[in-house]
């Protein structure tokens, strides 16, 4: 992220990480991606319903922000992975307080 992006950043740090993450999409990609690297069509396929444009979409998002690294081999047909980097890795507790929550939800109804 470029100086100029991170000043548009909001000033509240928990508006900072919903921008970052604040849809549906980038929280399971995130998911997926937390056990290790997988290629554009075993997410596509974990994910379920989500199109190959939106998929497209949020990666290209995250991989801008800097939470995504995209690697493409020179193969063909060609290969791409995509992995977390280590500032992706950090949000680790961010999605274990998530799913915590989620089950003591689930528990109580």
């Amino acid at each position: 992220m470029t100086e100029n992006e991170t000043k548009k950043l909001p000033a509240c740090p928990v508006e900072t990480t919903l921008t970052l993450i604040g849809n549906k999409w980038k929280v399971l990609i995130l998911r997926d991606l937390l056990p290790g690297t997988k290629r554009f069509g075993e997410l596509k396929k974990s994910l379920g319903t989500v199109s190959q444009k939106v998929l497209t979409a949020q990666l290209r998002d995250m991989e801008a922000d800097g939470l995504v690294k995209r690697t493409v081999y020179p193969e063909v047909p060609p290969r791409v992975e995509y992995t977390l980097t280590d500032l992706g890795m950090s949000l680790r507790p961010v999605l274990d307080s998530m799913w915590s929550w989620g089950e003591n939800y689930k528990a109580s109804l």
